[in-house]
């Protein structure tokens, strides 16, 4: 149904999409329905008229790789995609500033990665749950201090040594991570200082039940970087080159 279109001579980028020539609703100054008019609209036309002559290629997005600086809901933000023509990537900008603008799309040469800049435990949702399963409660202290011992371990342990938990989450830039064995014995050893008996096997089977999926799982926050490349010096193309007809649908 999409389709991204880049001007190799101008290095812009067009999303045709069934959508380009939906009309555009106008009205009077006192938004009396009468007073609406319609605006014909034909985008990719557009788009076609301003680059005659250039020469034209579909890009493919590249799976999996779109990434948001800001929640998928949020409808104002800047994300970034990756695109390919065959033979060489590109890093595409999706951004709008105000949500009555159309969305643009702005092509750049070099690549990007997702950094993590913090790691950190689920304090509230760690005690919801404890309070829900282990009967009695735990005293506050005791709490406090498990969740202590819980914040050490995010301190000290590396993300790139642990495996990445698919878990669902509203934030692109929000990652879960599974605490590796190593660190689930090092938590176990500490806990045999806060609890005795009944109250530490509680415990034991608290952290076996939920490590894996749970809440005990950590909550790593990551940005985006961008690494631009320079490119050389474009060759001249051609004002007049054959287009396949494959590459781009709609070109008159």
């Amino acid at each position: 149904m999409n389709q991204l279109i880049r001007c190799r001579n101008c290095d812009q980028v067009f999303m045709k999409s069934p959508f380009d020539r939906y009309p555009e609703y106008a009205s009077g100054s006192n938004h009396a329905p009468e007073n609406f008019q319609s605006i014909k609209r034909d985008d990719f036309q557009d788009f076609l008229s301003h680059h005659h002559g250039h020469q034209l290629e579909q890009l493919r997005i590249i799976e999996d790789s779109y990434v948001s600086e800001r929640t998928y809901s949020e409808p104002v933000k800047t994300s970034f995609f990756k695109a390919t023509n065959g033979r060489e990537k590109f890093v595409i900008k999706k951004f709008r500033e105000r949500i009555d603008e159309p969305l643009k799309y702005q092509l750049i040469p070099g690549d990007y990665s997702i950094k993590c800049v913090g790691v950190e435990i689920q304090p509230e949702e760690i005690s919801r749950q404890l309070d829900r399963e282990v009967k009695p409660p735990l005293a506050q202290d005791k709490m406090d201090a498990f969740l202590g011992v819980m914040g050490a371990i995010a301190e000290d342990i590396d993300v790139n040594d642990l495996e990445r938990i698919p878990a669902e989450t509203h934030h692109p830039l929000v990652v879960y991570y599974k605490i590796d064995d190593g660190h689930v014995m090092h938590l176990l050893r500490n806990c045999r200082n806060i609890f005795n008996g009944q109250e530490y096997l509680a415990m034991e089977e608290f952290i076996h039940r939920h490590k894996d999926d749970g809440v005990l799982l950590l909550k790593a926050t990551c940005k985006i970087e961008l690494t631009e490349i320079a490119r050389p010096g474009k060759k001249m193309i051609p004002a007049f080159i054959h287009l396949e007809k494959e590459k781009v649908v709609g070109q008159k």
